[in-house]
């Protein structure tokens, strides 16, 4: 783990999917106050919500372009990059996906953020493996972390759209593209979920929400989804490697790719991305190196970020204009492109009325604040130079507000649902150009009221805008699935037939989809349809069912899989679809296979063969990942153990292979050398605070103990610690706290240790001091494990030293356990203390 409170700047670099973004989070949580920039709008407000449900409403802000949540007591700041305020001090900075410096188009933002933003004790810098070599030269003194990805992404090749698997994201470069893929996926699949840049947040979460609750098994995107956007996406694939960036129509890089592609996969789950082969598509193919570099998560280095100065000179408009294409010093830099924002103040720096009103700091402020209100329909610089003139027209004369009424008849003029997809879309622009304006604070009389109502017409837009996308995008007609039922009981006489997909059609007709063991009917047909399907598809689909069974009891250990989805039950996968759930067995290593509902109406023998083949996987993935816990509890049941031995192995069996030394202080006193012996073979270490097997701390060691303990309890599947974490917080919930014990973490206060990590701190202590004397332990260790100074003492004071001074520790021996106090009597004077006396209980 980093020194993260010994090195003022931390560069956390790697591959999607790697928990960088969960990491600042925390970080910034552990803080007073702090602020991180993100690249989109969309993934600021997502962070938000989640900072809100660990801070609450009252202490965390929301800045960007066109929304502004800003509570007077907020001390966590969620911002788009643009909308950062480096004018403020916070005790901890981060900003997210850094590359962006190389961006033509807004890579001079993320660059100035890079090298101005600053945290009062801790800034990090959130980015790709490439930015390694620019930013060594630009920020020496950072210290660089690299993070493997949680996942493996694989190569999946060329798939039509008939064949896409569910969970699929499938990414396009234009608006009309997107919307062609959708149609065609409605058709043939159902439908789709759409998410572009351009949506409002509201309408953009609406339909990531349809895709996520399983409404549709499809989504459509633009590349806004690289950007770290969270949703659970198995497989994405390219309808095209080739976009308009807004100069020219280029292949994608293989950085680009491959930030796309990272998006499958989630957490420790395997993730596939390839190409869209459809009638109409240009044959996007990957090449082979494209390939094995997006495989390998290894791209070229960035050599150069674009710049432009961040604080501009405002003493003349000709100053500001010198300032503005200012040529970098530094090799790694390169002048920024003439943005938007740039080539206004250019058109308009030609107009004598403005060279007349544009006179000193304020006013010229006043104008370039004005040329940074951006251009979200895309009408280019000439077009949109004219309302940046016209606003600051009015900025400069009278009260220096915009009239009221034209703000009003603008906003009016777009209050309207009417239309299609693309004119909501066009209106919502439109609106968020009147809500960035909204949220300048002195460039209307009454901000706050304008910001409430821009806002209100957006979310009534981005409602109507998702009514129209699922309209138009998902099928939701009731499907033509039973055209003739039997006089009887509603019995389906057409055929039922089951493709290899698992497609389930009536006379041809699509009525569901068998998933695993698991029928799910076609979700356009009405909710009073669900039952006749389900009862009809079922009876009909025994047969399929039990060769399925057949099969699962045949196949390789490669096809099963442990499911442990925090706060879910933990289960047993088969070709990814769910087929038991685990529960309450004899003993810890013994779990109970509870099959799922949906093999109820399998017959007794097929139950049997699916209950014998998944013991027989079950037990040995257990004898191959906790292999020393199950050799203590053979060693605990073996005669031939001495009884001290087996009265150490038995309670460290039970508590999963980790447990407080003091609770076996007892045995331990008792072992003798063969029993130590003995003990060190089966992979028992005795530390100096607990007892553990040191190759149970490993990741998928851990996995297993805390679900076969969550299994053992009949509960979800807790929080699993981030994989290599050697100190982490201690979580508040009294639950997650226990898990993270049983992970292998000792608490410390406000934070946990790994326990040979506290191990080897212990060493240290002990290997520094001479007898009794005092002395100053190395606080390098602690500092790179992320062990703070009061967790520290908490350690050393577990470990028997007592402090002497700042720093400075005296060997005490392990502290006794307390006396009992005086047995209170009548009469006696030690009574009526003993009754003052902590954590006396009345006998």
């Amino acid at each position: 783990m980093a020194r993260f409170a010994a090195q003022p700047v931390v560069a956390v670099l790697g591959p999607t999917n790697t928990g960088k973004t969960h990491l600042a989070i925390e970080r910034m949580c552990g803080h007073s106050s702090g602020m991180i920039g993100f690249p989109l709008r969309l993934l600021a407000r997502e962070v938000y919500d989640r900072v809100v449900a660990i801070k609450g409403k009252e202490r965390v802000a929301l800045i960007t372009g066109e929304e502004k949540i800003l509570p007077p007591d907020a001390q966590y700041y969620l911002c788009t990059a643009e909308s950062m305020p480096l004018d403020r001090e916070f005790a901890f900075v981060a900003l997210d996906e850094a590359q962006l410096g190389a961006d033509p188009e807004r890579g001079h933002v993320f660059t100035d953020r890079l090298l101005r933003a600053r945290g009062r004790e801790e800034t990090m810098i959130l980015g790709s493996e490439a930015l390694r070599p620019v930013l060594r030269a630009l920020v020496p003194d950072a210290e660089i972390i690299g993070r493997p990805r949680f996942s493996t992404l694989s190569y999946a090749g060329a798939t039509k759209l008939s064949r896409l698997p569910p969970r699929s994201a499938i990414v396009a470069f234009s608006a009309e593209e997107v919307y062609a893929v959708a149609e065609m996926l409605r058709r043939l699949r159902g439908g789709a979920a759409v998410v572009m840049g351009a949506l409002s947040p509201r309408t953009r979460n609406a339909q990531v929400a349809m895709f996520q609750a399983g409404e549709v098994d499809y989504l459509v995107a633009t590349d806004a989804i690289g950007m770290g956007l969270n949703m659970d996406v198995t497989h994405v694939a390219f309808a095209s490697l080739r976009k308009f960036d807004g100069r020219r129509a280029r292949r994608l890089t293989v950085a680009e790719m491959a930030q796309i592609a990272g998006r499958a996969g989630r957490h420790q789950r395997d993730g596939t991305f390839g190409t869209l082969a459809y009638e109409g598509s240009q044959g996007a193919r990957f090449e082979d190196e494209e390939v094995d570099k997006i495989e390998a998560h290894v791209f070229p280095p960035l050599d150069h970020l674009y710049w432009r100065v961040g604080a501009p000179s405002f003493e003349s408009l000709d100053a500001l204009l010198t300032d503005l294409q200012r040529r970098p010093d530094r090799p790694v830099l390169r002048a920024a492109p003439q943005a938007v924002d740039l080539a206004v103040l250019k058109r308009l720096a030609d107009e004598d009325w403005v060279r007349e009103r544009a006179r000193g700091p304020r006013m010229i402020a006043r104008l370039w604040a004005a040329c940074g209100l951006p251009d979200f329909r895309k009408t280019g610089a000439e077009p949109h130079s004219r309302l940046v003139s016209r606003i600051f027209r009015h900025l400069s004369e009278g009260d220096g507000h915009l009239p009221v009424p034209w703000f009003a008849e603008e906003l009016a003029r777009l209050d309207s649902v009417q239309g299609d997809v693309e004119t909501l879309a066009d209106r919502i622009a439109g609106v968020r150009t009147w809500a960035y304006i909204a949220h300048r604070a002195d460039w209307l009389a009454d901000p706050d009221t304008w910001a409430e109502r821009t806002r209100a017409l957006e979310e009534k837009l981005s409602d109507a805008l998702h009514q129209r996308l699922t309209q138009r995008f998902v099928d939701r007609r009731t499907s033509v699935l039973m055209r003739e039922l039997g006089a009887k009981g509603g019995e389906m006489l057409l055929p039922v037939k089951v493709d290899e997909e698992g497609t389930v059609t009536v006379d041809g007709e699509p009525i569901g989809r068998l998933i695993g063991f698991r029928f799910k009917p076609d979700h356009r047909a009405r909710h009073g349809d669900m039952k006749r399907l389900m009862a009809a598809a079922e009876r009909r689909l025994v047969t399929e069912l039990s060769s399925r069974a057949r099969q699962l009891a045949a196949d390789e250990d490669s096809h099963f899989t442990l499911a442990t989805d925090a706060g879910r039950p933990v289960a047993i996968f088969w070709r990814g679809d769910v087929v038991a759930r685990l529960g309450k067995g004899r003993t810890l290593l013994t779990p109970r296979i509870n099959l799922h509902r949906a093999l109820d109406s399998l017959s007794a023998a097929d139950r049997t063969g699916v209950e014998q083949r998944l013991a027989v996987w079950l037990e040995g993935r257990i004898q191959r990942e906790l292999k020393p816990l199950t050799r203590y509890f053979e060693a605990a049941r073996d005669p031939a153990c001495s009884p001290s031995l087996r009265a150490l192995l038995s309670p460290l069996a039970e508590a999963g292979g980790i447990i407080a030394r003091r609770e076996l202080a007892s045995a331990i006193e008792h072992l003798d050398r063969e029993g130590r012996s003995r003990a060190d073979r089966l992979d028992v270490k005795l530390g100096t605070l607990d007892v553990y097997a040191p190759t149970l701390l490993k990741p998928e060691p851990t996995r297993w103990r805390l679900a076969l303990f969550a299994a053992a309890e009949d509960a979800d599947m807790p929080e699993l610690p981030i994989p290599g974490a050697v100190s982490i917080a201690t979580p508040p919930d009294r639950d997650a706290c226990e898990a993270m014990t049983r992970a292998g973490y000792r608490a410390l206060g406000a934070q946990m240790l790994r326990v040979d990590q506290a191990e080897r701190l212990a060493r240290l202590a002990h290997d520094t001091r001479t007898g009794r004397k005092p002395f100053c332990p190395d606080p390098g260790l602690a500092t790179s494990l992320g062990l703070r100074g009061a967790s520290f003492t908490q350690l050393m004071l577990a470990l028997g030293f007592r402090a002497d001074g700042e720093n400075v520790w005296v060997w005490k021996g392990k502290r006794d356990q307390p006396k009992r106090p005086p047995v209170a009597r009548p009469g006696n004077a030690f009574g009526a203390l003993a009754d003052l006396w902590p954590g006396h209980a009345t006998r």
